[in-house]
């Protein structure tokens, strides 16, 4: 097992790395400062400002070939792995906006990873190439209000076939993506068979936002924010009528669609982590070393510089579990490297969050403010403890293999 920065990506790290610094990082704060400013009051919709700032970044990203790194396994991607693919992705969750930039975001990456992989040819004519172009956004509709959804094959959203098509009815929420004017697809998840077994009650669908039926009832507050203009909506679903033609992979084929997508977006969730983590002990030492008290810099005082030394510990443990995690997709398959992909799931996340609380620490009242961005760091980390999957789950799962071991024997 090799996990070293291979001599093709190492020029890509430098060249992302350096228009995240000099050309993202200065646009983001102005970026984020835009919400609420558009004319209709609406703060889910873009000001003339925020598309030109992103308009532009993506158009010096794909002048400069920096677009697409995600996709593995396809001519239609960058051509690298996933290891590969890990270093790049931690230097883009330094920024909000960056990994939007490359065309790396969540959750296009996972959904265009869906059309790809599952989707027919007309699902790939009408939706793949304008998100591969980064030209429309998407959201994958799955979590659902009533239900317990990190157990996905309970999930109670109807889908009722009539006719030669099918109608969809109930409510999901924490839709990401969702509020964003620019999304032009929902990957559905839906009951379809509730007396199937277990993982084959499920369907998943492909179809247009606007398809009449579905309503926006409004965006899920994340620790008190509405994380506009992206969102994260609560949606309902009254007789939504689409085709056949919708239907991804097969009917009753939802839960291998969810899994086979489920596990890449859950690790460039973990890079991204990492990558934060990076950046809020960059911000801690700086503080530390700037900053007096006492009669002496901040560094000196209390366990500082303990915390500091954990801080690296910790984050380099996790880069090697994210690159061992990666190292099992690429080698063995997103299956065989469920375990794995679970365990940084837990360890990446907690440890994001303890770096970015101690870095927080540090700049005092100003850290929880305005003033700096850790604040929105650790509510991003913390709230990535429940995404694709809580910690208590990936335990479970990670506990399940480690019994088997003995159990079989």
């Amino acid at each position: 097992m090799d996990l070293g920065i291979t001599e093709k990506v190492r020029p890509l790290i430098a060249q992302v790395r350096e228009m995240v610094e000099t050309d993202i990082a200065p646009l983001d704060a102005e970026f984020h400062a835009e919400v609420g400013k558009h004319p209709s009051g609406d703060r889910f919709k873009h000001t003339d400002r925020q598309l030109e700032i992103l308009d532009g970044l993506k158009a010096l990203a794909r002048e400069r070939g920096l677009w697409n790194f995600w996709l593995t396994g396809s001519d239609r991607g960058y051509g690298l792995s996933t290891v590969e693919y890990a270093y790049l992705a931690e230097e883009m969750g330094k920024v909000g906006i960056a990994a939007e930039v490359f065309n790396c975001s969540a959750p296009d990456t996972g959904n265009m990873e869906v059309l790809e992989r599952y989707g027919t040819q007309a699902h790939k004519d009408r939706w793949l190439g304008r998100l591969l172009a980064g030209e429309i956004r998407s959201s994958y509709v799955m979590t659902e209000p009533d239900t317990a959804s990190s157990d996905a094959a309970q999930l109670r959203f109807e889908a009722r076939r009539e006719g030669d098509g099918w109608v969809l009815n109930g409510e999901k929420w924490w839709i990401s993506g969702a509020g964003d004017p620019r999304c032009g697809l929902y990957i559905v998840m839906a009951c379809s068979d509730p007396d199937a077994p277990k993982h084959q009650r499920h369907t998943m669908f492909a179809l247009d936002p606007d398809t009449p039926g579905i309503e926006v009832l409004r965006p899920m507050q994340v620790f008190g924010q509405d994380d506009a203009p992206h969102g994260h909506m609560h949606l309902r679903f009254t007789d939504v009528r689409i085709g056949a033609d919708a239907v991804v992979l097969g009917e009753g084929r939802g839960f291998e669609v969810a899994q086979g997508r489920l596990g890449p977006g859950r690790i460039h969730h973990c890079m991204r982590a990492i990558g934060q983590a990076e950046k809020a002990l960059s911000m801690m030492c700086t503080r530390g070393l700037d900053r007096e008290a006492f009669g002496k810099p901040l560094v000196e005082l209390g366990a500082n510089y303990d915390i500091i030394a954990n801080a690296r510990m910790e984050i380099e443990m996790a880069r090697l579990l994210c690159l061992k995690a990666a190292w099992m997709m690429d080698t063995a398959g997103v299956r065989a490297a469920q375990p794995w992909i679970s365990k940084i799931k837990v360890v990446a996340p907690l440890m994001a969050g303890r770096v970015i609380d101690e870095a927080i620490q540090m700049h005092g009242a100003a850290g929880i403010s305005q003033e700096y961005d850790l604040a929105h760091m650790w509510t991003h980390v913390r709230t990535l403890r429940f995404a694709d999957g809580p910690d208590a789950v990936h335990r479970r799962q990670v506990a399940r293999a480690e019994l088997r071991k003995y159990a079989d024997g």
